[in-house]
């Protein structure tokens, strides 16, 4: 054996032998799971033990949905996460600036919509009076809605406006001049690329395409930064991530990384279906991109596609009126025919799709789009997914089940969790669609298959977190219900079902002989642990292929 983790409580998610006592590991494979002295018997002289001192052993963490490229960026970008008012938001840039003399854009991320006030928007005049002199541009934790100053509008070549395409814009002010506010990728990128990533991070979400050039010495750089999000990923117990945006430039990228030092963390990537590329994309390229990435470390194997934006920017698509904005429900990115299109040709040719869907409206022309696959291809089991559904019509809700739908979910996400304001969120969707907002506990009891994520770096990575969140969150109102899942449950969202909706239910997810050695051992027992303390817990180690990607200090 090369590993042995005992004294611990296992959790290994397996339905057949849900607990045990210790765990053993040969090569890149689980060998055994039982009792302390079976386990035990198994040890050479060249074992590994980790004493795991009573603490939970259990499947390494799945991400099922997050950005690495634009997640490892972040990290070393100015964070405004929990800043609020002018002056607070004025020293955190100012102190930034001075650290950072050398950068052509400076910029921040994770600030809220309401950093000023619950009723004022920021603009490019709050961001002059802070500084003047130097591009800058800050980002909204849901990354759909940044804020730029005039420099960098001028810059950019957009302070006075451009066509930035359906679903995209560039707010104008009444003296017909950009007022700062940039809604969606296609308005947010003229600025971005000013950045030391000259915007590469980018380009999965914002095009799906590639760079038009990239020198050896950015390159590597971003191979560094990339690796530099890996190992965080690997700090927080994470074992396997599904990123939601793709290009080729990041494939082969991550195919560099597995090659030359081994991936710490299994990944897989998508195609990203625009509304402007051709049908035949999903062939000559998705199709081909899968069968050139298809190992246990790096997969290449669904499709993403985004049908609208965010309820914040005002971008999120509903069957009905936004409640603060009779008349407006928001424009989809795509249309329902040329959706359905989609669908049917990624259904045929064997490719999952996973739709960003925020506002009922888009979720119910996904829903429809993977209806109208079933009717043109036949049923099977295409494990396509909703990310997000922040807000799902009562008429839709049993049609997940119906359809073989996965509900993908951040409970991170829902305003009153993670630090997020209430408004304008609860505003603007109305008391009337208030139950039927972020309910994966109405999903999960209509029969939907539910994976839970952060959305990273929309909101914070470790998933400790992220479960203490969906544990401990409370209704906005006493009648409304409460969506919190059973611990089990919530765990296996993380490590089983995520494994699952990626076809590898087979070889990870849970801790069985003969699986991949994904592992996480924990600071603490989290099956005693109160709900509000689980954040309190932490990785000790981290275990991807049987090999240590992390080990606590």
């Amino acid at each position: 054996m090369d590993i042995i983790i005992r004294n611990a409580r296992v959790l290994s998610m397996d339905d057949d032998a849900p607990q045990a006592q210790a765990v053993a590991i040969a090569g890149n494979r689980i060998a055994a799971v039982g009792s302390e002295a079976e386990i035990a018997a198994l040890a050479t002289p060249s074992t590994r033990i980790i004493d795991a001192g009573g603490a939970t052993v259990m499947p390494g963490f799945n991400e099922a949905h997050m950005h690495i490229f634009g997640g490892s960026v972040a990290l070393n970008e100015l964070s405004l996460f929990g800043v609020k008012g002018f002056d607070d938001l004025s020293a955190a840039i100012t102190a930034y600036a001075a650290a950072n003399p050398h950068l052509e854009l400076l910029v921040g991320q994770s600030v809220d919509y309401t950093v000023l006030s619950e009723e004022e928007r920021v603009t490019r005049y709050h961001l002059d009076r802070i500084i003047p002199d130097r591009p800058f541009m800050m980002v909204a934790p849901d990354r759909h809605t940044a804020w730029a100053n005039t420099i960098a509008l001028e810059k950019a070549g957009i302070l006075h406006g451009r066509d930035v395409g359906v679903g995209n814009e560039i707010v104008m002010g009444d003296d017909g001049l950009a007022n700062g506010e940039l809604r969606e990728s296609n308005a947010m990128r003229p600025v971005a690329i000013m950045s030391a990533t000259g915007g590469r991070e980018g380009l999965g979400v914002g095009t799906g395409g590639e760079p038009e050039t990239v020198t050896a010495a950015e390159r590597a750089g971003d191979i560094a930064v990339l690796k530099q999000g890996l190992a965080y990923c690997a700090s927080l117990g994470i074992t396997s991530f599904q990123n939601m945006d793709g290009n080729l430039y990041q494939l082969e990228l991550l195919k560099e990384i597995e090659d030359t030092e081994g991936l710490p963390a299994r990944v897989r990537m998508p195609f990203h279906m625009k509304n402007f590329m051709p049908l035949t994309d999903l062939e000559e390229k998705a199709a081909a991109w899968r069968d050139r990435f298809n190992t246990d470390k790096l997969r290449c194997n669904f499709v993403k596609v985004f049908m609208d934006g965010v309820t914040e920017g005002e971008t999120a698509v509903f069957v009905d009126d936004y409640a603060h904005k009779p008349g407006w429900k928001g424009e989809p990115l795509f249309s329902a025919e040329h959706f359905n299109q989609v669908a049917v040709e990624a259904d045929r040719l064997g490719l999952p799709v996973a739709v960003h869907a925020i506002g009922d409206g888009a979720v119910r022309m996904v829903l429809d789009g993977y209806e109208a696959a079933i009717k043109a291809n036949g049923k099977r089991d295409s494990r396509n997914r909703v990310e997000h559904i922040e807000v799902v019509h009562p008429d839709d809700i049993p049609r997940f089940a119906e359809l073989g739908t996965i509900a993908s979910m951040q409970p991170t996400h829902p305003p009153g969790s993670a630090g997020l304001p209430l408004e304008p969120y609860l505003t603007y969707i109305g008391e009337e669609r208030w139950p039927y907002a972020f309910a994966w506990k109405t999903l999960v009891d209509a029969g939907a298959r539910i994976v839970f994520a952060t959305d990273w770096p929309v909101s914070p990575l470790p998933p400790l977190s992220c479960i203490h969140d969906a544990m401990t969150r409370k209704p906005w109102r006493d009648d409304m219900p409460d969506h919190r899942l059973t611990l089990d449950e919530t765990l296996k969202a993380y490590t089983r079902t995520s494994a699952w909706v990626e076809f590898m239910e087979d070889r990870k997810g849970v801790l069985k002989p003969g699986y991949l050695a994904d592992v996480v051992v924990l600071s603490g027992d989290i099956e005693a642990c109160a709900p509000e303390d689980i954040a309190a817990l932490a990785p000790k180690f981290t275990i991807c292929d049987g090999r240590i990607t992390y080990e606590a200090a």
